[in-house]
């Protein structure tokens, strides 16, 4: 294997000092070794390790659960006969009740790399609950799978955060958890007493594929590192009444509605010029969610150079695109989203309602993202400081 990620370093060196501590685990379906063995077993197996808690994000323990799905609760295990807890549920910060049965916390999931991903914001409420608890957090860091060189997008405005933008970071963040982690706990003041456990191996140019990690689905329309080089501007998709490609085998990189004439709107994508991708226009029918059963016209990206490839800038070329030519039929979607009952889904996304309204104006590209520039030069400038890997 090229890496070792932190959950090595932590079985091999780091439990013995937690001994004598009762270790909750926040986990999901992606936290495993390079075996595919479940960091929950390998903790429970181990001499100087006891587990007595885990944590499930978003989708569940076993990433079981469609996106916005809040309906799986708590409960306790029969094959292991351990407390489950949901923290996509009826809350989302872990309870007082829920921290009793634990002295430390282990986080340990694979992220994808993208602001709207809310793994990262579960990682920073177990953070607020073990400072408000009194209990250690222990985070166990693994590889940002789209590289944690690039940064791209606009912050996240006051009046604007959520539970897909809960600080003021781009859309492409470019930093793994336990960088995230440092940078939560002491630039946004949560102040527990962490630990991360770094990776051995990793550098910041590296993709996913080049790890030697194995790749599990962290939630059922995250299939492929492919689809992680795209989300972070296709996302802003679900903001609109166009179809994301949930439903079909590649979300994410492809888009459409049965409204669309899809060489049309392949003409006028490829008038835009956008580096690293090419689009193939298509027909496709989603077996869920937006259109269901219905054929609908689009594209599906193809990321031809991965390294020039800027996802949010393709994302806005493709929404400004699909406003121009079906002005009629594109359409912002409604709330609610992701516990949001007010603003829109797209501002939500977007981090404000700056990018909507450009959209609607007819700003260029080159403009939008000219304003975004000052966003990521200094958010590179603050996270310098927190970065572990070079």
């Amino acid at each position: 294997m090229n890496i070792r990620h932190g959950l090595y370093r932590f079985l091999d060196s780091e439990t013995e000092k937690y001994r004598d501590l009762r270790l909750g685990l926040v986990s999901n379906a992606t936290s495993v070794d390079h075996t595919f063995e479940h960091t929950m077993h390998r903790l429970m197996n181990h001499p100087t390790a006891t587990l007595t808690a885990v944590f499930g994000p978003q989708h569940g323990v076993f990433g079981h659960t469609q996106d916005n799905m809040v309906e799986w609760h708590s409960y306790r295990d029969h094959q292991t006969g351990l407390p489950f807890f949901s923290l996509y549920g009826e809350t989302r910060i872990p309870t007082e009740e829920m921290m009793e049965h634990v002295d430390a916390v282990v986080f340990d999931i694979q992220d994808v790399g993208s602001r709207y991903y809310t793994f990262i914001y579960t990682m920073a409420n177990v953070m607020k609950a073990c400072a408000r608890d009194h209990k250690k957090m222990i985070v166990l860091d693994r590889p940002n799978p789209i590289n944690g060189v690039d940064v791209e997008g606009a912050v996240v405005e006051s009046g604007y955060t959520s539970f897909v933008g809960m600080y003021p970071i781009p859309n492409r963040h470019g930093m793994t958890c336990g960088e995230l982690a440092l940078m939560f706990n002491d630039l946004f003041e949560i102040n527990c007493d962490l630990d991360v456990v770094s990776m051995e191996g990793w550098k910041r140019d590296m993709w996913f594929d080049q790890t030697g990690v194995p790749w599990v689905i962290p939630s059922p329309n995250m299939p492929t590192p492919d689809t992680a080089t795209v989300y972070p501007g296709m996302c802003l998709i679900e903001g609109t009444n166009v179809s994301e490609g949930r439903g079909t085998t590649r979300p994410f990189e492809i888009v459409g509605a049965p409204f669309i004439e899809p060489r049309r709107f392949l003409r006028r994508l490829v008038d835009c010029h956008l580096p690293g991708v090419r689009f193939r226009e298509l027909m496709f029918r989603p077996t869920f969610q937006k259109f269901k059963g219905e054929p609908c016209g689009g594209v599906q990206l193809h990321v031809t150079d991965r390294n020039r490839f800027r996802p949010v800038l393709t994302a806005v070329a493709v929404i400004k695109v699909l406003r121009e030519l079906y002005p009629n039929h594109f359409q912002w979607k409604l709330p609610p989203y992701e516990y949001e009952y007010v603003k829109l889904p797209f501002d939500i996304l977007a981090g404000s309602s700056t990018l909507r309204r450009e959209i609607e104006t007819g700003t260029s590209l080159v403009d939008i993202q000219e304003r975004w520039l000052k966003d990521e030069k200094e958010f590179r400038n603050i996270r310098t400081q927190y970065l572990i890997y070079d």
